[in-house]
């Protein structure tokens, strides 16, 4: 009696522990966001005046660049939804926010050098979601999308722990 209610307790810890080995692009993605995170910090460490509260903006506005892709990636189709109802609307409203989002997306892109980067979570994050799939592991949109969310925010704070510990040898 008591044997089977300790195995029923750790049943989902050891389910959740084991995860990495089931599904190895999680691994992928971890490393993609360690290595993110530390392109992000040795970069800004090379802007001028990068130290202090401007490093930390950079920093953020880079944490919140990834939490965008990572949502992105993972709800697609409720996000194409709610943008195809709204652009079904009307004839105008659907030209306006076609030119609003090509306009908006290619200067951001091209102005900003980031597409090496959006392409490389974007493409570690989708293995990842396919993994799950691929283990019949469908939890609901939103929570895979924080899920992925805090695991791409470690692992990009991982990396900037190493490029701390490199900058300082």
């Amino acid at each position: 009696m008591r044997r089977s209610v300790l195995k029923e307790s750790l049943g989902p810890l050891l389910g959740l522990l084991l995860l990495p080995l089931r599904a190895p692009l999680l691994m992928l993605l971890l490393a993609i966001s360690v290595y993110l995170g530390l392109h992000w910090s040795l970069t800004g460490a090379q802007h001028e005046g990068s130290r202090g509260l401007l490093g930390e903006l950079f920093w953020s506005i880079d944490c919140l660049h990834a939490v965008l892709v990572v949502f992105i990636c993972t709800m697609p189709e409720l996000l194409l939804q709610r943008v195809s109802s709204l652009m079904a609307a009307s004839r105008v409203l659907s030209l306006v926010m076609s030119l609003l989002i090509v306009t908006v997306g290619g200067l951001y892109l091209l102005h900003l050098n980031v597409l090496a980067n959006v392409l490389i979570l974007a493409s570690g994050v989708l293995l990842a979601r396919l993994d799950l799939v691929r283990l019949r592991m469908l939890p609901p949109p939103l929570v895979t999308a924080l899920g992925f969310s805090v695991f791409v925010l470690v692992g990009s704070a991982l990396g900037r722990a190493l490029a701390g510990t490199w900058a300082g040898v």
